[in-house]
């Protein structure tokens, strides 16, 4: 038997196209190695998904000899990302690593991949419940009752430093996913234990930068008083910081956010509108994935379905500048 350090040499990626066929898979990608094909699902290209296929590439080598990826940015679409789930299911890959477009119509796909005999690994966000029981082999996940509460209990922390006991705060939302919710639900757990008095002013969808500049510019407006806005995703928390800046609002409103970037990390380290953001490290979920995929591969019993990722708080701009220091590339 070979040793470990024999056993996990070269990786091999294989990046596909975004429409995938049949013929452009078995036409693209070479013999597998020992190690097996693998499926991989992004739900963007950027942020929090950058630094998760950082995570996987570097991590690979776990897996086995030759390992192939065959990778799909879903770009938020359900249809592209069970395409690409049908695809690689009947190419025989031996695990599909996923954070699904919905927990609901991501349920077909990720059935057929289990049923065809393919561990599934969630990471980030999975599906319903009862379905995740059913195929799932395992999820990397971030507590986010707890990335909420961290962020509730820094925003309480903040107002009263400022002897504001009734704060008015606009939440700008991605709850398209399980996971967003349970972060609004943490937030207001710990804000109101602490603030009881506190307002959530209004909860609106605003996950993408672009769409989120333009819902907290009309909150900004339209509300009177909003003294804080709560992002739950790195777009909706920089999308919230443009439209405070773009207003004039500094100095009046500030922002507690989620999901660190290179761009929140200098906000937070200038520290007049971003007073906060909660992150889990993509990175350290695509490793914590690369490695939970082998043990799923390799049938090794689990301790638990949730494979736990650390949650991280940064408010000062000391934590900024560290953050942004040991990752000259910019990923989180």
């Amino acid at each position: 038997m070979r040793n470990g350090r024999e056993r996990r040499r070269t990786a091999v990626v294989v990046c596909l196209g975004l429409a995938l066929t049949m013929v452009a898979l078995t036409g693209c990608i070479p013999r597998a190695g020992d190690g097996g094909r693998v499926g991989l699902v992004y739900m963007d290209a950027q942020g929090f998904y950058a630094g998760v296929r950082k995570g996987m590439h570097e991590s690979v080598s776990s897996l086995g000899d030759e390992v192939q990826l065959l990778e799909l940015n879903a770009q938020g679409d359900a249809s592209r990302e069970s395409t690409f789930v049908d695809t690689v299911s009947a190419a025989g890959v031996k695990a599909l690593v996923l954070s699904p477009v919905s927990t609901t119509a991501s349920i077909p796909a990720v059935r057929l991949a289990h049923e065809s005999g393919v561990k599934v690994v969630c990471y980030n966000s999975c599906l319903t419940e009862e379905a995740t029981q059913k195929y799932v082999s395992a999820w990397v996940l971030g507590d986010p009752l707890k990335f909420g509460e961290l962020a509730g209990a820094e925003a309480a922390k903040y107002f009263k430093s400022e002897g504001i006991d009734d704060p008015h705060i606009a939440v700008l939302n991605c709850e398209t996913v399980e996971v967003c919710i349970q972060r609004r639900l943490g937030f207001e757990k710990a804000l109101f234990a602490e603030l009881p008095e506190a307002r959530i002013v209004t909860n609106q969808q605003g996950t993408t930068i672009d769409q989120a500049v333009e819902v907290a510019d009309r909150i900004l407006s339209a509300q009177p008083r909003v003294d804080a806005f709560y992002g739950e995703s790195g777009g909706s928390t920089m999308g919230a910081v443009r439209a405070v800046h773009q207003r004039g609002f500094v100095g009046r409103t500030v922002v507690f956010g989620s999901d660190m970037t290179a761009d929140l990390a200098r906000e937070l380290a200038d520290h007049r509108v971003l007073k906060a953001d909660v992150d889990i490290s993509g990175i350290e979920v695509g490793e914590l994935a690369a490695r939970t995929t082998a043990q799923v591969i390799d049938r090794e019993e689990l301790d638990d379905l949730i494979v736990p990722a650390p949650v991280r708080l940064y408010s000062t701009p000391e934590d900024a500048r560290e953050w942004l220091t040991t990752r000259p590339d910019g990923l989180p």
